[in-house]
């Protein structure tokens, strides 16, 4: 494994296209298990190897992949990135955002160049780029996708893109 900064800063977008996170894939990296993925109506799925819903297959993101809050001041999630000096085995990722750039998934926040989700769920509402552009239109996504659609405008006070300090763990 490559040796990585540990620390740094950043600029960040939001995303989610529904499709099988890259660390899904069975070999990726190191690791115990790869993150797992389920079909459209969010059944976790066995096999790692399962084409992703972006490209024709049946592997999407599942629900627990979205945002949540622990409370007022801590809040989890999950991000696309690539961290300087890395390797996709190291950072676990195939991601179309260059170096110190995070794209947050966060459902509505827009299928960018991939989209997943017209076969998952015939489409989801906002824009390609940016998503959804009220805590309202959240309430047009599928039904369970709708609690993290809700955590950027609750929790996250509909930050748009904000910088980032990072700390890599373990």
């Amino acid at each position: 494994m490559t040796a990585l900064a540990t620390s740094g800063s950043g600029h960040s977008s939001r995303y989610w296209d529904c499709g099988k996170p890259s660390c899904a894939w069975s070999g990726k990296a190191s690791v115990s298990a790869a993150v797992r993925t389920c079909d459209k109506n969010d059944n976790p799925l066995s096999d790692p190897n399962t084409k992703s819903g972006c490209d024709g297959g049946t592997a999407f993101a599942c629900t627990n992949n979205s945002p949540w809050a622990v409370n007022d001041n801590l809040a989890y999630g999950f991000a696309a990135t690539a961290i300087n000096s890395g390797t996709e085995s190291s950072w676990c990722c195939a991601c179309s955002v260059p170096p110190t750039r995070g794209d947050l998934m966060v459902p509505g926040g827009g299928v960018g160049i991939f989209d997943g989700c017209t076969p998952e769920f015939g489409g989801v509402p906002g824009d390609r780029y940016g998503g959804v552009a009220s805590r309202d239109q959240c309430g047009q996504m599928p039904a369970k996708r709708q609690a993290g659609c809700f955590w950027r405008f609750d929790w996250f006070l509909n930050a748009d893109n904000p910088d980032f300090d990072f700390q890599l763990v373990k």
